[in-house]
């Protein structure tokens, strides 16, 4: 387990409070379009997650009541007959998860890579809170190249790499309630791109009052450098004002390194969108940048 890492501030944090709320929205929007690109050749690939949580939530549980985050993210898009298309694919996905028709459940990352994969593709899944680690075995147990791990997904993530493919997709999504997690992202992006520098790279981030927050994207900016590395791609939903702590996310970003060609023009279209559907305050925004060599 890597320093200033202990178990009880591990295991503290449940996505369960959070499911389908606007992060959810941006970040599963993003991983879809990544995962249809990566569909479009024949050639399998791997996808790691190395924060999986445990891959669906009940929108009735009393955690996801507790804040009704989703009310102000999944539940505005329910209804919408004007949606752009990234975000149609997306909520065709999390109806799938519906099959009742109503918005009982949200599907977590795991859920969306059941969905897109192919049988020829591998899925590697790394959770450390033990509830959550029996759940995703039990309901990834029919799937093939199939594993999951209770394990740090930052530390595991070194085995995974490079894949036998050659093709890979990785998602890191901690919880971020330790102040090192910033610093373990930078480290394990880095890693990632020595050992596979053609690996496409998700980073979720949460938008808050912490510098190291602020400083993420830059620092990660920094490392998708060199000749192997097909640029970078930038998104951040801003959804309430930075300082409005006391009620949850300001907003947060997706860092995507060696992104689909595609993916710029899907965001292009949906994020103006998500920003004016998803917003609590007349203020709210986006970001949208890339950097292609």
């Amino acid at each position: 387990m890597p320093a200033g890492r202990d178990n009880h501030s591990m295991l503290a944090y449940r996505h369960a409070f959070h499911a389908g709320n606007h992060a959810d929205v941006l970040k599963h929007t993003v991983l879809t379009q990544v995962l249809r690109h990566m569909a479009q050749k024949d050639k399998p690939y791997t996808l790691i997650d190395t924060h999986a949580g445990a891959g669906g939530y009940s929108l009735a549980s009393p955690e996801a009541q507790k804040k009704g985050e989703f009310e102000h993210g999944i539940l505005r898009l329910w209804d919408r007959t004007d949606l752009p298309p990234a975000v149609a694919d997306y909520m065709d996905l999390v109806r799938a998860f519906n099959p009742e028709g109503g918005l009982g459940r949200y599907p977590g990352s795991p859920e969306f890579a059941r969905q897109l994969l192919r049988p020829q593709d591998a899925l590697r899944l790394f959770e450390l809170h033990p509830a959550d680690v029996q759940s995703l075995a039990a309901h990834h147990a029919d799937r093939p190249r199939t594993e999951v791990h209770r394990e740090d997904g930052f530390s595991g993530l070194r085995a995974q790499l490079p894949p036998p493919s050659r093709r890979g997709v990785v998602l890191i999504d901690p919880a971020y309630e330790l102040k090192a997690d910033y610093g373990l992202v930078v480290a394990t992006v880095r890693e990632a791109l020595q050992r596979f520098a053609e690996c496409v790279i998700l980073v979720w981030y949460p938008q808050v009052t912490r510098l190291e927050a602020a400083q993420l994207p830059k620092r990660l900016k920094g490392l998708a450098q060199g000749p192997t590395v097909k640029g970078w791609l930038h998104a951040r939903l801003t959804v309430q004002p930075l300082d409005n702590q006391g009620f949850g996310l300001a907003g947060s970003g997706m860092f995507v390194i060696n992104p689909p060609w595609t993916l710029h023009a899907a965001m292009k279209a949906s994020l103006p969108y998500l920003a004016k559907t998803l917003a609590q305050v007349p203020d709210a925004g986006f970001v949208l940048e890339q950097h292609a060599p």
